[in-house]
């Protein structure tokens, strides 16, 4: 099963992938938490530079390196995980390209770029207000990212609602609640799967 969870800044992604691999775990399910851009390819280490404001390239350009970056990931980390009959649970796919990326771009070119990779088998799409979403990056005290700002979150937060039509098994999940109720919202949807 592969499972891709979505949503602005601070809402709560990279939280809920560790509690879902970890409930899996207990329950005997080999599962690989893994990310998008990606720490393992240069590729990606390249698009991190550029989010954190280290150089610039040009809005097609950066849009190039996020799908050679998930081409990479596809081939050398979550097939093979896939194929090993893990769990795969990706923090960040192709609905963040095509919200994020929808910022500078025309989405529909960011869809062609995409159609040849599979789908998730389920996504999750958190839903938090950009205002909550910028208290929580304040709270982690780290520097503020290139996407990091109100107005351009609230328009990304547009382009998921635009580009979730297009997904299919989307769940949208309310990410207001404290976190252990976010988690229980996924574990019944992941579990209902799970069971199928």
């Amino acid at each position: 099963m592969f499972i891709a969870f979505e949503g602005l800044d601070g809402s709560g992604s990279t939280t809920q992938s560790r509690l879902l691999s970890e409930r899996l775990e207990k329950i005997g399910r080999a599962t690989l938490v893994t990310k998008e851009p990606t720490d393992q390819s240069p590729i990606g280490r390249m698009i991190r530079d550029i989010l954190q404001h280290k150089w610039t390239a040009s809005a097609e350009g950066l849009q190039l390196l996020f799908t050679a970056d998930r081409a990479e990931h596809l081939n050398n980390v979550i097939q093979p995980a896939l194929n090993n009959d893990q769990i795969v649970i990706t923090d960040r796919y192709l609905l963040s390209t095509l919200a994020y990326g929808g910022l500078a771009v025309e989405m529909e070119w960011l869809a062609e770029l995409n159609k040849n990779f599979i789908q998730p088998d389920l996504t999750f799409l958190f839903k938090l207000s950009p205002d909550e979403c910028i208290k929580r990056i304040a709270g982690r005290g780290s520097e503020f990212e290139l996407f990091e700002k109100k107005e351009k979150l609230e328009k990304i937060w547009e382009n998921y609602e635009r580009a979730a039509k297009e997904i299919p098994n989307l769940h949208m999940v309310d990410a207001s609640g404290t976190t252990e109720e976010v988690a229980e919202v996924v574990w019944g949807i992941v579990k209902k799967n799970l069971d199928n």
